[in-house]
């Protein structure tokens, strides 16, 4: 079950200058977020939508493929993943919390050099996976390393390396397809109307983890109740609620959204958050093209550990935040604190558990911004396993859905990423770049 509790965003609790009253706002939105719901379940077929993801969760025969594979290499003990942005943070977030039974996940996902030396030193080729994950076969980040990591299997294994590559890319286009079909490589395929950030249940993130012994059978269940929720009235439709709540902290001047797990499993989530909501909603124009310059600035943190630095600032800062709580009711396993002679002062501890002590902690910070006038609400799962991930990760993209309607901007794209890549292209030299290189070379720009 994924339950969310608004307690802390109303009115009666934060004032009526910070708070809203839900009750009222959600009656009086219900329309708005249906016509939302019905025209993002319109567009979920049509490829250009980029709406993909939603069919994730009920494609059966590629977590048939995925487990199939999984089972054929039960001799890894390494996986290399070569991806980035949302070819990684997706199954790192969910290979922290969950991750452990299988073979160990090594996420290459920058190019400084030292930590990737690191990882080929220390790996044996023999028992390493590389798992090369891009749609264009283009991402320059991506392809470096996979040039060093295929110079390094050959290197080690001679003419066996291609047993020990995998490859996540477009079914037809790009780079990697044709070099992968050339070789005879295994390969898995990214569906085109599927973007990065939304991909963590496709092969993307679904191969790794499968790998990693994660179950990824229980992930998509997760993910295919979260669906079933965004199809339900406004009053049923968690999704859709969540959406309102960032809304209508956004019109408060609550323009920074927190995302704290009180839970070190899930310390690696809100990166992945970061990237879904700041690639999905940060844009400078909407849909008809008037200029908006829309996007909340989405900020990691983990309770407890968080209660310790950043808390001091959310509570006696700026009016700015709107803090969303991770939580989950169960421990999976527990310990108890014991008593301790000449430790007295610490009696209220003796006899308590860990968990008992999270729980405290996290409903007094909840408390103490309410009681700060800062707004603030609570998710909350059973417990932090892959069924219950699977409903929240895929609670968190509904969210952005809904959100991209309610703010009429294109949620499924990323233009601002783009002239970047374009200007780094130009710097390396590659083809088809030159006049960008000569704008660089005019302003001054080396790499």
């Amino acid at each position: 079950m994924l339950q969310v509790d608004f307690a802390n965003l109303d009115a009666a609790r934060v004032g009526p200058d910070r708070g809203v009253e839900w009750g009222r706002e959600l009656a009086a939105f219900t329309p708005v977020l249906e016509a939302a719901r019905d025209a993002l379940w319109e567009r979920a077929g049509a490829p250009e939508a980029m709406l993909g993801w939603v069919r994730l969760p009920e494609a059966t025969d590629v977590l048939r493929s995925v487990q199939r594979f999984a089972l054929s290499r039960e001799d890894v003990t390494d996986v290399l993943v070569l991806g980035i942005g949302g070819s990684a943070l997706g199954a790192k977030a969910l290979d922290a919390a969950l991750g452990s039974a299988g073979a160990r996940l090594h996420f290459v996902d920058n190019v400084e050099p030292e930590p990737v030396a690191a990882l080929f030193d220390r790996l044996d080729p023999r028992t390493t996976l590389v798992n090369v994950i891009s749609k264009s076969g283009t991402t320059a980040e991506t392809m470096a390393a996979f040039l060093l990591a295929l110079d390094w299997l050959r290197r080690g294994l001679g003419d066996e390396w291609k047993r020990q590559v995998v490859v996540t890319t477009d079914p037809e286009r790009g780079v990697l397809r044709p070099f992968a079909e050339r070789h005879g490589l295994a390969s898995f395929t990214i569906p085109p109307d599927v973007g990065g950030r939304f991909s963590v249940f496709s092969p993307v993130g679904l191969v790794p983890l499968a790998l990693a012994g994660v179950e990824v059978e229980a992930l998509l269940a997760g993910a295919r109740k979260a669906n079933a929720s965004a199809r339900a009235d406004v009053g049923e439709n968690p999704p859709a609620q969540t959406a309102l709540a960032q809304h209508l902290a956004w019109r408060k001047g609550q323009r920074i959204s927190v995302l704290m797990p009180y839970s070190t499993r899930l310390a690696l989530l809100p990166a992945w958050f970061v990237q879904l909501h700041a690639e999905s909603l940060g844009k400078a124009y909407d849909r008809s093209r008037s200029r908006v310059h829309m996007g909340p600035t989405p900020l990691p943190a983990v309770g407890a550990t968080d209660q310790h630095s950043q808390v001091q600032l959310f509570r006696e800062g700026p009016f700015d935040k709107v803090v969303v709580f991770v939580r989950h009711r169960e421990a999976d396993r527990d310990l108890t604190l014991p008593a301790e002679e000449g430790l007295e002062e610490l009696g209220y501890l003796f006899g308590k558990s860990l968990f008992q002590l999270l729980r405290a902690e996290a409903a007094a910070t909840a408390h103490a911004l309410a009681a700060a006038r800062r707004p603030n609400y609570t998710i909350w799962i059973e417990r932090p396993d892959a069924y219950h991930l699977g409903w929240l990760l895929q609670h968190l993209m509904w969210q952005t859905a809904f959100l991209g309607e309610l703010w009429n901007v294109n949620a499924f794209d990323q233009p601002g990423v783009e002239l970047g890549k374009r200007y780094t292209y130009a710097l390396l030299g590659r083809p088809g770049y030159e006049e960008l290189a000569e704008e660089l070379a005019r302003a001054g720009v080396k790499p």
